[in-house]
């Protein structure tokens, strides 16, 4: 099993660098002088020269592309804003809580509740409580996040009053971007959570255990959910990277200073190093969800397991 996560972490180091070497290299070939965007139409030359050889921007592209590598991959530093002039890293550290705390928030509900939508929805095939839940995770997923979160700040926060509309002075200030960014999630895991339910239900083990007069209850938990989990896994760990990479929307609606308002914040105002650093941290959430996926895959399926134990692999 150590092998399987030692690959794993190894092709997590070149995803890393290969987001890296993207996002630097769209960065530079954006149109526009950076150095005027920052000073403003009305600098002179002189002042332009400067403010380039500064951030330097005047050395060839492979010249400042071996310099980003460096720094970010064997220093660990992207440096200062360019607009701020203040450490990246720090701005970043600072953030990241707040986003973690919406995003795994949203994963705990969204499998919860999810998942149990999805059996209610698969034990009631063609009755009223599979139609209910369809038709709600149908709405769901056909609302987007925005429009989600803009119905749950006018109810919430201008109409009734119980919750802020905006910022985390509080608590509950994360509640309404929680809701905001699981309910799609929520939609989602219910439809495939059924599906896997649906696929094993009428399977010849499930069959066996109710001819051996095993209580219902006992049938779901013990011996069609263990089976049904591994498209449920796969749809958990590509939502919770969705989560957190449509951060920015939410971060945006409900002004949290997060990592996705920090992304925006530098795309706008062409603060590339700002968008460097949030770029990576978005690919390496992403490619540690994924190696949690895969990690919940060998714990469940015994083949996996076998194919890293002792170095052998299993045939067939």
């Amino acid at each position: 099993m150590s092998r399987y996560v030692i690959k794993r972490l190894l092709l997590t180091v070149v995803i890393l660098w290969c987001a890296g070497f993207v996002v630097f290299t769209l960065t530079y070939l954006v149109p526009g002088d950076v150095a005027k965007i920052l000073l403003g139409p009305e600098a002179t030359e002189d002042v332009l020269v400067i403010k380039r050889a500064a951030l330097g921007l005047d050395q060839p592209y492979l010249v400042q592309l071996g310099r980003f590598m460096y720094n970010t991959f064997i220093r660990f530093d992207f440096g200062d804003s360019w607009v701020f002039s203040s450490s990246v890293m720090a701005e970043l550290l600072e953030r990241i809580p707040r986003t973690l705390i919406i995003g795994l928030s949203g994963m705990i509900i969204n499998v919860s509740i999810g998942t149990i939508l999805g059996i209610i929805a698969a034990t009631h095939e063609g009755k009223w409580q599979d139609s209910f839940v369809m038709v709600i995770a149908m709405v769901f997923v056909s609302a987007p996040d925005f429009f989600v979160a803009l119905l749950l700040i006018l109810l919430f926060s201008l109409k009734l009053g119980w919750l802020p509309a905006y910022g985390i002075d509080s608590w509950t200030g994360y509640i309404l971007p929680i809701i905001s960014s699981s309910l799609g999630a929520i939609a989602v895991n219910a439809r495939q959570s059924r599906s896997s339910m649906l696929e094993v239900i009428r399977a010849d083990f499930v069959t066996t255990a109710r001819a051996k007069g095993q209580k219902e209850s006992v049938i779901t938990r013990k011996h069609m959910l263990p089976n049904a989990m591994m498209p449920i896994i796969t749809g958990v760990g590509g939502g919770l990277a969705v989560m957190i990479a449509g951060s920015p929307v939410i971060e945006s609606v409900f002004s949290i200073p997060g990592v996705g308002a920090y992304l925006l914040s530098g795309v706008n105002q062409h603060d590339y190093p700002v968008v460097w650093a949030c770029v990576i941290f978005l690919a390496l959430f992403t490619s540690f969800a994924i190696l949690i996926m895969d990690l919940c895959y060998a714990f469940l399926d015994p083949r996996i397991k076998a194919q890293y134990s002792r170095g052998k692999k299993v045939k067939g």
